[in-house]
Protein backbone atom coordinates (compact mmCIF):
# COMPACT_ATOMS: atom_id res chain seq x y z
CA UNK A 1 0.00 0.00 0.00
CA UNK A 2 1.09 3.39 -0.54
CA UNK A 3 2.38 5.46 2.22
CA UNK A 4 0.07 8.37 0.80
CA UNK A 5 -3.38 5.91 0.75
CA UNK A 6 -3.97 6.42 4.32
CA UNK A 7 -3.83 9.98 4.14
CA UNK A 8 -7.41 11.36 3.67
CA UNK A 9 -7.82 14.67 2.31
CA UNK A 10 -10.88 14.91 3.78
CA UNK A 11 -9.45 14.96 7.23
CA UNK A 12 -9.23 17.84 9.20
CA UNK A 13 -5.28 18.67 9.30
CA UNK A 14 -3.95 18.80 12.82
CA UNK A 15 -4.04 21.99 15.37
CA UNK A 16 -0.80 23.75 14.50
CA UNK A 17 1.91 23.91 17.43
CA UNK A 18 3.24 27.18 17.11
CA UNK A 19 5.59 27.03 20.62
CA UNK A 20 6.15 23.17 20.36
CA UNK A 21 9.24 22.91 21.70
CA UNK A 22 9.27 25.80 24.10
CA UNK A 23 9.55 26.25 27.52
CA UNK A 24 7.68 28.47 29.46
CA UNK A 25 7.43 29.66 33.49
CA UNK A 26 4.68 30.62 35.07
CA UNK A 27 4.66 32.13 37.87
CA UNK A 28 1.09 33.24 38.66
CA UNK A 29 -0.63 31.37 42.01
CA UNK A 30 -0.70 27.82 40.67
CA UNK A 31 -4.36 27.53 41.57
CA UNK A 32 -5.13 30.66 39.42
CA UNK A 33 -2.96 29.06 36.38
CA UNK A 34 -5.02 26.40 34.95
CA UNK A 35 -6.36 29.01 31.95
CA UNK A 36 -3.06 30.34 30.89
CA UNK A 37 -1.73 26.96 31.26
CA UNK A 38 -4.44 25.12 28.93
CA UNK A 39 -3.87 27.73 26.41
CA UNK A 40 -0.39 27.15 26.18
CA UNK A 41 0.14 23.53 26.35
CA UNK A 42 -2.80 23.37 23.16
CA UNK A 43 0.04 25.37 21.40
CA UNK A 44 2.81 23.01 22.48
CA UNK A 45 4.31 24.41 24.61
CA UNK A 46 6.23 22.56 27.97
CA UNK A 47 4.68 24.84 31.15
CA UNK A 48 6.67 24.64 34.09
CA UNK A 49 5.30 26.06 37.38
CA UNK A 50 7.09 28.03 39.82
CA UNK A 51 4.52 30.04 42.00
CA UNK A 52 6.18 33.25 43.16
CA UNK A 53 2.89 34.11 45.25
CA UNK A 54 0.55 32.43 47.34
CA UNK A 55 -3.40 33.94 47.90
CA UNK A 56 -4.36 33.26 51.82
CA UNK A 57 -7.52 35.09 53.37
CA UNK A 58 -6.79 38.34 55.50
CA UNK A 59 -4.86 37.74 58.72
CA UNK A 60 -8.53 38.82 60.25
CA UNK A 61 -12.14 39.14 58.57
CA UNK A 62 -13.74 41.37 61.01
CA UNK A 63 -13.08 44.45 58.34
CA UNK A 64 -14.52 42.33 55.93
CA UNK A 65 -17.15 40.90 57.79
CA UNK A 66 -18.18 44.40 58.82
CA UNK A 67 -18.47 45.94 55.23
CA UNK A 68 -20.96 42.23 54.28
CA UNK A 69 -23.07 43.61 57.28
CA UNK A 70 -23.16 47.34 56.18
CA UNK A 71 -23.68 46.35 52.19
CA UNK A 72 -26.95 48.72 51.96
CA UNK A 73 -25.02 51.73 52.71
CA UNK A 74 -22.44 51.46 49.97
CA UNK A 75 -23.92 52.93 46.25
CA UNK A 76 -20.98 51.35 44.46
CA UNK A 77 -19.16 47.89 45.26
CA UNK A 78 -16.00 48.08 42.71
CA UNK A 79 -14.04 44.56 42.52
CA UNK A 80 -10.33 45.14 41.32
CA UNK A 81 -9.68 41.52 40.68
CA UNK A 82 -11.12 37.67 40.24
CA UNK A 83 -8.91 36.82 43.62
CA UNK A 84 -10.46 39.88 45.42
CA UNK A 85 -14.15 38.67 43.94
CA UNK A 86 -13.67 34.59 44.72
CA UNK A 87 -12.76 35.79 48.14
CA UNK A 88 -15.15 38.41 49.28
CA UNK A 89 -18.07 36.26 47.68
CA UNK A 90 -16.64 32.90 49.63
CA UNK A 91 -16.75 35.08 53.16
CA UNK A 92 -20.13 36.06 52.39
CA UNK A 93 -21.30 32.88 51.98
CA UNK A 94 -19.71 31.47 55.15
CA UNK A 95 -21.45 34.28 57.56
CA UNK A 96 -24.80 35.06 55.10
CA UNK A 97 -25.18 31.94 53.74
CA UNK A 98 -25.68 33.30 50.18
CA UNK A 99 -22.85 35.10 47.73
CA UNK A 100 -25.30 37.94 45.93
CA UNK A 101 -23.55 41.15 47.20
CA UNK A 102 -24.96 42.85 44.94
CA UNK A 103 -28.71 44.17 44.86
CA UNK A 104 -30.84 46.56 42.57
CA UNK A 105 -29.43 49.66 45.01
CA UNK A 106 -26.45 48.92 44.18
CA UNK A 107 -23.98 49.38 40.88
CA UNK A 108 -20.97 47.19 40.63
CA UNK A 109 -17.66 47.63 38.99
CA UNK A 110 -15.48 45.02 37.78
CA UNK A 111 -11.84 45.91 36.13
CA UNK A 112 -11.35 43.43 33.38
CA UNK A 113 -13.30 40.69 31.84
CA UNK A 114 -12.05 37.94 34.12
CA UNK A 115 -13.08 40.14 37.44
CA UNK A 116 -16.62 40.14 35.86
CA UNK A 117 -16.83 36.72 34.82
CA UNK A 118 -15.66 35.64 38.31
CA UNK A 119 -18.62 38.24 40.12
CA UNK A 120 -21.18 36.63 37.63
CA UNK A 121 -20.58 32.70 38.70
CA UNK A 122 -20.61 34.60 42.33
CA UNK A 123 -24.22 35.48 41.59
CA UNK A 124 -24.16 38.90 41.33
CA UNK A 125 -24.80 41.13 38.17
CA UNK A 126 -21.69 43.38 36.91
CA UNK A 127 -23.03 46.83 35.49
CA UNK A 128 -20.11 48.31 34.32
CA UNK A 129 -16.81 46.42 33.03
CA UNK A 130 -13.36 48.17 33.13
CA UNK A 131 -11.65 47.37 30.29
CA UNK A 132 -8.24 49.24 31.26
CA UNK A 133 -6.89 47.13 34.53
CA UNK A 134 -5.22 50.27 36.03
CA UNK A 135 -6.64 52.07 38.85
CA UNK A 136 -6.22 55.50 36.18
CA UNK A 137 -8.62 53.08 33.54
CA UNK A 138 -11.17 52.17 36.34
CA UNK A 139 -11.68 55.33 37.51
CA UNK A 140 -12.46 56.93 33.80
CA UNK A 141 -14.97 53.90 33.60
CA UNK A 142 -16.38 55.08 36.96
CA UNK A 143 -16.80 58.80 35.94
CA UNK A 144 -18.27 58.03 32.17
CA UNK A 145 -20.76 55.68 33.69
CA UNK A 146 -22.14 58.70 36.45
CA UNK A 147 -22.18 61.31 33.52
CA UNK A 148 -19.21 63.28 34.40
CA UNK A 149 -16.73 63.51 37.72
CA UNK A 150 -19.07 66.43 39.65
CA UNK A 151 -21.70 63.29 40.07
CA UNK A 152 -19.73 61.73 42.46
CA UNK A 153 -19.53 63.99 45.14
CA UNK A 154 -21.62 62.55 47.89
CA UNK A 155 -21.15 58.52 46.58
CA UNK A 156 -19.82 55.48 48.90
CA UNK A 157 -17.77 52.84 47.19
CA UNK A 158 -16.49 49.66 48.56
CA UNK A 159 -13.52 48.31 46.94
CA UNK A 160 -12.29 44.84 47.96
CA UNK A 161 -8.93 44.18 47.07
CA UNK A 162 -5.72 42.61 48.26
CA UNK A 163 -3.63 43.93 51.34
CA UNK A 164 -1.25 45.59 49.00
CA UNK A 165 -2.28 47.62 46.31
CA UNK A 166 -1.93 50.75 44.27
CA UNK A 167 -3.82 53.55 45.92
CA UNK A 168 -4.78 55.59 42.12
CA UNK A 169 -8.41 54.36 42.45
CA UNK A 170 -9.33 55.38 45.62
CA UNK A 171 -7.68 58.79 46.26
CA UNK A 172 -8.56 59.67 42.83
CA UNK A 173 -12.69 59.10 43.97
CA UNK A 174 -11.83 60.66 47.01
CA UNK A 175 -10.70 63.74 45.28
CA UNK A 176 -13.78 64.01 43.74
CA UNK A 177 -15.93 63.63 46.38
CA UNK A 178 -16.73 60.26 47.17
CA UNK A 179 -16.47 58.28 50.47
CA UNK A 180 -14.14 55.21 49.91
CA UNK A 181 -13.85 52.18 52.02
CA UNK A 182 -11.29 49.24 50.85
CA UNK A 183 -11.65 46.39 53.17
CA UNK A 184 -8.35 43.28 52.80
CA UNK A 185 -10.21 40.24 51.16
CA UNK A 186 -7.19 38.14 50.70
CA UNK A 187 -3.35 38.49 51.20
CA UNK A 188 -0.17 37.44 48.69
CA UNK A 189 2.43 35.58 50.56
CA UNK A 190 5.82 34.39 49.22
CA UNK A 191 5.58 30.25 49.26
CA UNK A 192 8.15 27.85 50.29
CA UNK A 193 10.09 26.80 47.33
CA UNK A 194 13.50 25.84 46.11
CA UNK A 195 15.36 28.64 44.14
CA UNK A 196 18.24 26.60 43.20
CA UNK A 197 16.49 24.54 40.68
CA UNK A 198 14.78 27.31 38.83
CA UNK A 199 18.41 29.30 39.12
CA UNK A 200 20.01 26.18 37.19
CA UNK A 201 17.37 26.18 34.61
CA UNK A 202 17.98 29.63 33.36
CA UNK A 203 21.81 29.17 33.84
CA UNK A 204 21.16 26.22 31.28
CA UNK A 205 19.00 28.74 28.94
CA UNK A 206 16.32 26.27 29.23
CA UNK A 207 13.66 29.12 30.03
CA UNK A 208 12.12 30.56 26.56
CA UNK A 209 9.75 32.66 28.03
CA UNK A 210 8.70 33.73 31.95
CA UNK A 211 5.60 35.43 32.38
CA UNK A 212 4.91 37.58 35.11
CA UNK A 213 0.89 38.64 36.11
CA UNK A 214 1.25 41.18 38.99
CA UNK A 215 3.94 43.25 40.71
CA UNK A 216 4.13 40.71 43.18
CA UNK A 217 5.27 38.01 40.86
CA UNK A 218 8.40 39.70 40.09
CA UNK A 219 9.14 41.21 43.34
CA UNK A 220 8.71 37.98 45.19
CA UNK A 221 10.49 36.12 41.75
CA UNK A 222 13.59 38.54 42.71
CA UNK A 223 13.45 37.52 46.51
CA UNK A 224 13.01 33.79 46.01
CA UNK A 225 16.21 33.36 43.56
CA UNK A 226 18.10 36.16 46.05
CA UNK A 227 19.08 38.80 42.65
CA UNK A 228 17.33 42.59 42.73
CA UNK A 229 18.43 42.87 39.32
CA UNK A 230 17.35 40.12 37.42
CA UNK A 231 18.87 41.46 33.88
CA UNK A 232 21.68 38.93 34.04
CA UNK A 233 19.60 36.33 35.16
CA UNK A 234 16.90 36.89 32.50
CA UNK A 235 18.95 37.96 29.85
CA UNK A 236 18.55 35.03 27.16
CA UNK A 237 14.62 34.51 28.34
CA UNK A 238 11.90 36.66 26.85
CA UNK A 239 10.18 38.32 29.88
CA UNK A 240 5.81 38.52 29.53
CA UNK A 241 4.21 40.95 31.58
CA UNK A 242 0.21 41.03 31.66
CA UNK A 243 0.40 45.17 31.72
CA UNK A 244 1.98 48.11 32.49
CA UNK A 245 2.33 48.10 36.15
CA UNK A 246 3.60 44.75 36.42
CA UNK A 247 5.87 46.05 33.65
CA UNK A 248 7.00 49.06 35.45
CA UNK A 249 7.37 46.65 38.62
CA UNK A 250 9.61 44.19 36.12
CA UNK A 251 11.76 47.66 34.81
CA UNK A 252 12.66 47.92 38.52
CA UNK A 253 14.09 45.00 38.74
CA UNK A 254 16.20 45.43 35.80
CA UNK A 255 14.00 44.17 33.05
CA UNK A 256 13.67 47.24 30.25
CA UNK A 257 13.12 44.57 27.52
CA UNK A 258 9.83 42.95 28.32
CA UNK A 259 6.76 42.48 26.40
CA UNK A 260 2.82 42.91 27.27
CA UNK A 261 -0.52 42.96 25.34
CA UNK A 262 -2.55 45.66 24.76
CA UNK A 263 -5.43 44.26 26.35
CA UNK A 264 -4.58 43.39 29.96
CA UNK A 265 -5.54 39.67 30.35
CA UNK A 266 -4.57 36.03 29.95
CA UNK A 267 -5.55 35.41 26.59
CA UNK A 268 -3.30 38.31 25.30
CA UNK A 269 -0.89 37.92 27.56
CA UNK A 270 -0.55 34.06 25.34
CA UNK A 271 -0.76 36.26 21.94
CA UNK A 272 1.59 38.36 22.34
CA UNK A 273 3.93 35.04 23.69
CA UNK A 274 2.88 33.96 20.33
CA UNK A 275 4.05 36.50 18.44
CA UNK A 276 7.21 36.70 20.10
CA UNK A 277 8.32 33.41 19.98
CA UNK A 278 5.71 31.50 18.26
CA UNK A 279 6.92 29.45 14.77
CA UNK A 280 5.44 30.79 11.46
CA UNK A 281 2.79 28.96 10.21
CA UNK A 282 3.88 26.58 7.16
CA UNK A 283 2.69 27.93 3.86
CA UNK A 284 0.87 25.01 1.50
Amino acid sequence: MNKNDSEDPDQPSPEPKPLLGKRILITRARAQSQEITSQLQTLGAEVIHYPTIELVPPSSWAQVDDAINRLHEFDWIVFTSANGAHFFFRRMREIRGDAVAARASQIVCAIGPATANAVQQAGADVHVIADDSRGEGALAAIIDHVGGPGNLRGLSFLIPRARVAREILPDGLRQLGAQVETVETYQTVKPDVSAESIKRLFAEHSIDVITFTSSSTVSNFAELVGVSDLSDLLADTVVACIGPVTAETAANHGLKKVIQPDLYNTSQLVESILRAIGQPKESH
